[in-house]
């Protein structure tokens, strides 16, 4: 790795952890990044989840004020460790040409899910509209979901758990985003534990993206907070096609 390499590891580090904290998929600006400067892709993916997870805690820290309830959140702890710790055995456990296939089919639907919330929202019925136990079981099956992908796939994990939990809670899309960040740190904090024993992780990389990615956390987060709900999906929704529609074309080839 040379000196350039490492600069384009740095500055998509600091992108990715920004993007991470206000939209989610930041993953998707440092993933191509490791893949640019020669890293197999499993690789790059394990490298890339392990270096983002700092970010995510600085994530946290930044938008704690916008989460919900204790009451809310907590219970989704151990739900989002037993689905990342599955998504992350899928990974070792696949083939590597399997992964290049499936994640751009999976970016996709997450943002489509997204920039169709409401009439979804119309065909299942509003969160209100559910009943407390089939609320609370059906937010918990988005999580396990979500974080099963997390841990298969970093990249744009914040669109999956934000599109899921859109469409079965009632609750702001700040809010939703902060308890994003809560969730994307436990993936984050399991995928330390298991690729840096178990993966062919590049540490090099790791060690220049992962304090890029904590600045870009915190700082996004604190712009998270100040943009409009409107201004915030479109964000999503563009950049989420984009980049599926890239990681498609680029499986194909």
């Amino acid at each position: 790795m040379d000196l350039l390499d490492a600069g384009l590891l740095v500055v998509a580090g600091l992108a990715a952890g920004m993007v991470n904290a206000v939209a989610g998929g930041g993953s998707l600006i440092s993933f191509p990044a490791m893949i640019a400067i020669g890293v197999p892709p499993v690789a790059a993916n394990m490298s890339n989840s392990m270096a983002v997870a700092p970010g995510y805690l600085a994530a946290v820290v930044g938008s704690r004020v916008d989460l919900p309830d204790r009451r809310e959140w907590l219970p989704l702890l151990p739900t989002a460790t037993v689905g990342t710790l599955g998504g992350c055995l899928l990974l070792l456990f696949t083939p590597a040409r399997a992964f290049e296939m499936v994640v751009p089919f999976l970016v996709l639907a997450a943002t489509a899910v997204l920039a169709f919330q409401d009439p979804l929202r119309r065909l299942v019925g509003h969160p209100r509209d559910l009943g407390p136990r089939r609320r609370t079981l059906t937010v918990h099956l988005m999580v396990a979901v979500g974080c099963v992908y997390g841990g298969y796939f970093g990249a744009a994990l914040g669109f999956m758990l934000v599109a899921g939990l859109a469409l079965v809670m009632d609750a702001t899309l700040a809010r939703l985003s902060a308890l994003k960040n809560l969730l994307s740190l436990v993936v984050g904090v399991m995928t330390i534990a298991v690729f840096g024993l178990f993966g062919p992780v590049n540490w090099a990389a790791v060690a220049l993206v992962a304090p890029a990615a904590l600045t870009g956390g915190y700082l996004g987060a604190r712009l998270a907070r100040r943009l409009p709900a409107a201004f915030l999906k479109a964000v999503i929704v563009i950049f989420g096609t984009s980049i599926g529609l890239y990681l498609l074309f680029r499986s194909l080839q």
